[in-house]
């Protein structure tokens, strides 16, 4: 699926795209202006990302996270990947999560909330990526 959102074939609400890596709107988020970012081929695992993609790969997640929480106005942000265990899609991706004080986020229980519709999803995608520059 994230193969599909990366190549164009299947529909996502793009945040970046870059040659270290991709990113686009989760579309059951923990809060709004949820990313992930991907590498640009399949990857598995971290442990199958090539030691020269690290730099270009980590580069984007650190930017998205400046950029959610500029681009939002959020407190900070919450940058997780599941690697293997509880990895619900079998490619590599890491989530950016904006995160509010008292916004109710406790250890790793995800409550999921959705868009109001595409073109809400969309605004969220534009910020964002607006603040990454």
């Amino acid at each position: 699926m994230f193969c599909g959102i990366v190549a164009g074939s299947v529909p996502g609400f793009v945040v970046a795209d870059e040659p270290g890596g991709f990113a686009f709107l989760d579309t059951r988020p923990v809060f709004k202006g949820h990313v992930l970012v991907v590498p640009r081929t399949h990857v598995a695992v971290l442990g199958d990302l090539p030691t020269g993609d690290l730099e270009p790969y980590f580069g984007l997640v650190r930017r998205l996270s400046l950029a959610v929480e500029a681009g939002l106005g959020a407190g900070g942000t919450f940058v997780a990947m599941n690697n293997k265990v509880s990895q619900s899609v079998p490619h590599l991706h890491t989530h950016v999560v904006p995160r509010t004080k008292g916004d109710g986020l406790r250890g790793f229980f995800w409550p999921r909330t959705r868009y109001t519709s595409d073109d809400e999803a969309s605004l969220y995608a534009e910020k964002i990526a607006a603040a990454l520059g």
